[in-house]
């Protein structure tokens, strides 16, 4: 189980750093269609070079298994792109507040599709997740400041991300992990080039910079983690990867405070140490099973 555990962890952190990444894509020029979609579209190429590479002689993905995982990989996808929108409306820091919003919307979720019925330990983390998120956002004041356009995306995408868990944790489980993350993020890549295609019907811009952040992204953002959480959400079921995966809102503030120069105050580090250590916590209990 700790394996897992690791994997979901290590696969949270990695996200973590995206934000940043495109926060500093912004400056030179880029925006959130032309990145999200290279991203996914590179990451999707190096998955089924993966893919051709191993030749196991699997078996065959089933239509229908196609359409589930190209259907989880719209959620990913969707995800992906609100995300990287919301950056451009508000802090980096802030955008990950809303996302990690995810962790109860993922909890009713699977509660009420699922019918996992959510222990006492669990609740306990989420309780001081939340008291974390409102301390780490710097309080209701800051909020008022913001844009709320901005936060209504990053909302709408924490919404998106839990359907991804939920799905993810269900879907295709007999498939092998890099096969399964590779039909996924194809499927995230389809979806963000449709609902943008009026941008990107101009054309990308195919250069060096480009390439560079674009390159780092796919690496972050759509090989490495798709692959662990394919491996680690199926073991440890969905209500745990949410809370779990919660490890990836410290990583994106300290990257934003050390690549962005965004100002963190005390309350909001003090958020960060009760949401480490409701991570903690559960890892500790999910160790003793």
């Amino acid at each position: 189980m700790s394996k897992y555990i690791f994997m979901v962890f290590a696969g949270a952190c990695c996200y973590g750093i995206l934000s940043s990444l495109v926060k500093l894509s912004y400056t030179e020029g880029f925006n959130a269609a032309q990145v999200s979609f290279v991203q996914a579209l590179l990451g999707a190429g190096a998955l089924w070079v993966i893919v051709l590479l191993q030749d196991k002689k699997t078996a065959a993905i089933s239509g229908r298994n196609w359409v589930l995982l190209l259907l989880t990989g719209t959620t990913i996808g969707l995800t992906t792109y609100l995300y990287y929108l919301s950056v451009k409306y508000i802090p980096a820091s802030i955008a990950i507040i809303m996302l990690m919003q995810f962790t109860w919307i993922t909890l009713l979720l699977d509660w009420y599709l699922l019918k996992n019925k959510p222990g006492a330990r669990l609740l306990i983390s989420i309780a001081c997740i939340l008291v974390g998120t409102v301390l780490a956002t710097g309080g209701t004041a800051a909020v008022k400041s913001l844009s709320y356009k901005g936060i209504g995306i990053a909302f709408a995408s924490a919404v998106l991300y839990a359907l991804y868990i939920v799905a993810n944790s269900k879907v295709g489980k007999e498939i092998p992990s890099i096969k399964r993350s590779a039909v996924t993020v194809t499927g995230a890549a389809v979806s963000i080039l449709i609902i943008n295609c009026h941008q990107l019907a101009g054309g990308l811009p195919l250069t060096a910079n480009f390439f560079k952040w674009t390159g780092l992204l796919a690496l972050f953002g759509t090989i490495i983690p798709p692959v662990l959480f394919a491996k680690g959400i199926p073991k440890i079921g969905a209500s745990v990867s949410s809370v779990l995966m919660v490890a990836e809102m410290p990583v994106a503030i300290i990257c934003a405070s050390l690549l962005l120069k965004e100002h963190i105050h005390c309350t909001q580090w003090v958020g960060i140490v009760i949401m480490l250590c409701a991570i903690v916590y559960l890892n500790m209990h999910s160790r003793d099973k």
